[in-house]
């Protein structure tokens, strides 16, 4: 095992103090959403795609924008229909004429996925050849054109939107499919408040612009990415990442009744890097040089709700992915528990505190 690098305060601080800008940057634009905001920067500095899902017309397009205008990011947006190319993702070799010369040579020209910062929007309208390449250069940070390799800018985040309305000209993402696993967190906008929306249609209906500044630069972030990675995580909070994870599959000796039950597929081992690695982005976006388990509890819902695949008898009881991630927070915390002679007794008292909800 790697040895722990010691962060210093300055470090931490520093990746506090880019996260503080950040949030107040999109504050301007975007009215609410705190949660949405909060998962996509723990997404953002723990440098993972993020899948954004929830209706329509709830500023996902404003908030990828506007981070990417915070951070200095270059951005560009791609929108996927049935009828798209992988050249039109990733570029193309074409003819050109070299002007010292004269003669033509084949150059490479980009196509959109060369940025910082992408919104895929629709990713599920797309054939699977087209969408390959998306998912190339969101695991291998290049693209394949030809028999040549071309890197795409460091830093390089994906977050992708589903089409989950149309049924016709969609190519279907399971839960829990290896493209869909390639996304860290899949974030949910939900509708606002009253008293939010009534500010949004204020805003909205006039003749406003709020004026997003550049908080930070792109080598800024890059570092701050690099302080989350080196920052040392307890054993135990490993333990606790690896075993939320290994709780959700059916097939391992010790799942829990309600797994084995109600689910087809549990999550993989990304499941386990990503809680860690969620966990260590929070501890380092407060300030702090430790990881705890209250920090992996926080990533557990978007790092599982599209990793566990419920059966067919889950979703006729109305066992979402969501309400199964948090009765896998529930057993974990009872097993937990239930380790030291003192916390048996509590251990059933959460069990029985579940199963009188329905778990």
């Amino acid at each position: 095992m790697p040895e722990a690098v010691e962060i210093d305060a300055a470090r931490l601080a520093g990746v506090a103090n880019c996260a503080a800008r950040l949030r107040a940057e999109i504050g301007k634009l975007v009215v609410g959403q705190r949660e949405a905001v909060e998962e996509v920067l723990t997404a953002v500095f723990a440098g993972g795609h993020v899948l954004l899902a929830g209706p329509p017309g709830l500023a996902r397009t404003l908030l990828v924008k506007t981070l990417a205008e915070a951070a200095g990011l270059s951005f560009r947006r791609i929108q996927f229909t049935p009828d798209m190319l992988p050249s039109d993702v990733t570029g193309a070799e074409v003819f050109v004429e070299n002007p010292a010369t004269g003669e033509r040579e084949l150059a490479f020209l980009p196509g959109p996925i060369f940025a910082n910062l992408i919104l895929a929007d629709e990713i599920n309208r797309t054939p699977p050849k087209t969408q390959a390449a998306l998912l190339e250069a969101m695991e291998e940070r290049e693209v394949s054109v030809g028999n040549r390799t071309h890197p795409v800018p460091r830093p390089f985040l994906v977050l992708g939107t589903l089409n989950v309305v149309d049924s016709e000209g969609v190519y279907d993402l399971p839960a829990g499919s290896p493209q869909l696993d390639r996304f860290m967190l899949k974030v949910i906008t939900g509708y606002p408040s009253r008293a939010e929306e009534d500010e949004i249609i204020e805003r909205t209906t006039r003749n406003w612009k709020a004026e997003v500044r550049q908080a930070l630069a792109p080598e800024e972030l890059a570092a701050a990415q690099a302080a989350v990675r080196e920052l040392a995580a307890p054993p135990s909070v490993m333990e606790y990442a690896m075993e939320l994870a290994r709780l959700t599959r059916p097939q391992e000796s010790d799942a829990p009744a309600f797994v084995r039950e109600h689910v087809s597929w549990g999550a993989g081992v990304r499941a386990s890097q990503f809680l860690l690695l969620g966990a260590k982005a929070r501890a380092a976006m407060d300030g702090r040089g430790y990881v705890s388990r209250a920090d992996v509890r926080a990533v557990c819902a978007p790092v599982l709700r599209h990793r566990i695949i419920p059966n067919f008898h889950a979703a006729a009881a109305g066992f979402v992915p969501d309400r199964l991630a948090a009765m896998v927070l529930e057993e974990a915390e009872a097993r937990r528990l239930a380790r030291f002679p003192i916390g048996k007794r509590l251990a059933r008292l959460l069990r029985k505190q579940g199963d009188g909800h329905g778990y």
